[in-house]
């Protein structure tokens, strides 16, 4: 079998590409990772198949000369590894963790293949660019890319693991209306205070069920909280299961990382996004507006994002259904003939060819 590496780290937004990119991938090619201490978590505890490479933040402050020295040493060490294994091609969810490891193929003159699941090109993979033979991406339209590189532009539906196309989605809605907030699992206080309060008054006029992420030194809190106000709900941090949660749900409201959003509209299930305003160079904001502009969604800017008027949205959404409705057939559209077979074939075939 063919050896890849495949190089992330970081959260799981960069994690969780490269485990689907594992799955689609594994039958026919022998898969290795790199990552830093923080990406570990996500992945297996096979260590000889994984390398650390804890790679620095490069901020600019006085420390950053031992960062480039410490840099230098990954370099190396990246370059031990893909020679041991003997990888002959890496490809690179993005980040500033992979920065070693596609320098170090550079160096060797493996294979560099990139994966970007952004509306924006990031700016490690537009660093890596001109090292690399193709970057998969889900549009062409990618703020940020440099147009002499088009060329190497292999656009692919969403990635999601393959359990959400073998589920049967449910279709009709629920008689008791089901949120699913996610996207607070670090404890956002729009997650934690605003939406609540929201969902009191919504409770108010509607009969519905909140499942709600948050941290995990806050579900007992808002567990209570809701029950006092009688309302059916499910607080959670991390849920294994989280596609059960997604389909059984009649509207999400969450963040607006690109593989939540994936799995979101695979199932069919309209959502309103409240993309992160810190993200770097506003990709969650590009992101949402992707779903957007093909009538899939609503996107609220955090900044100008108040009590009032995320009630209104609410309020207007339960009480004339036709625009929920609406959103979902255009999901549907969205997702017609989109299969996880015709995925798979692509991105074996691209990467056979490079």
């Amino acid at each position: 079998m063919n050896k890849i590496l495949l190089t992330t780290g970081g959260s799981g937004g960069h994690v969780i590409p490269a485990k689907i990119i594992e799955e689609h991938l594994r039958n026919n090619f022998d898969i290795y990772y790199s990552t830093d201490v923080r990406g570990l978590k996500y992945l297996s505890s096979d260590i000889n198949k994984t390398v650390i490479i804890d790679t620095p933040k490069f901020d600019l402050n006085i420390y950053l000369p031992l960062k480039l020295i410490k840099l230098i040493y990954l370099i190396f060490q990246a370059i031990l590894f893909l020679k041991k294994k003997k990888i002959e091609k890496v490809i690179s969810i993005g980040g500033y963790m992979s920065i070693p490891v596609v320098i170090a193929a550079k160096i060797l003159g493996v294979t560099i293949i990139l994966f970007e699941p952004n509306l924006v090109l990031g700016r490690a993979n537009k660093f890596f660019l001109n090292f690399s033979k193709k970057i998969f991406c889900y549009s062409n339209k990618l703020s940020n890319f440099p147009k002499n590189n088009l060329h190497k532009i292999e656009i692919i539906k969403p990635l999601v693991f393959k359990a959400f196309y073998e589920l049967k989605k449910t279709k009709d809605i629920n008689n008791k209306f089901c949120f699913l907030i996610s996207g607070g699992s670090q404890g956002a206080k729009i997650f934690d205070e605003l939406i609540k309060e929201v969902m009191i008054e919504v409770s108010e006029n509607f009969s519905i069920k909140v499942v709600q992420q948050t941290s995990l030194e806050n579900i007992e809190n808002l567990k209570r909280f809701y029950d006092s106000k009688n309302i059916e709900n499910k607080i959670f941090n991390f849920e294994e299961k989280f596609i059960n949660l997604v389909n059984m749900s009649d509207l999400c409201i969450t963040r607006a990382g690109a593989t939540s959003l994936a799995e979101i509209s695979i199932l069919n299930k309209p959502f309103v996004a409240i993309p992160l305003p810190t993200a770097k160079d506003n990709h969650q904001m590009k992101n949402a507006q992707f779903y957007e502009e093909m009538g899939c969604c609503w996107v609220l800017n955090q900044r100008n994002l108040n009590k009032e008027n995320l009630l209104n949205i609410i309020l207007n959404i339960l009480k004339n259904k036709s625009d929920l409705i609406e959103k979902k057939t255009n999901l549907e559209k969205l997702n017609f003939e989109n299969s996880w077979n015709d995925i798979n074939h692509k991105l074996q075939k691209i990467i056979n060819e490079n």
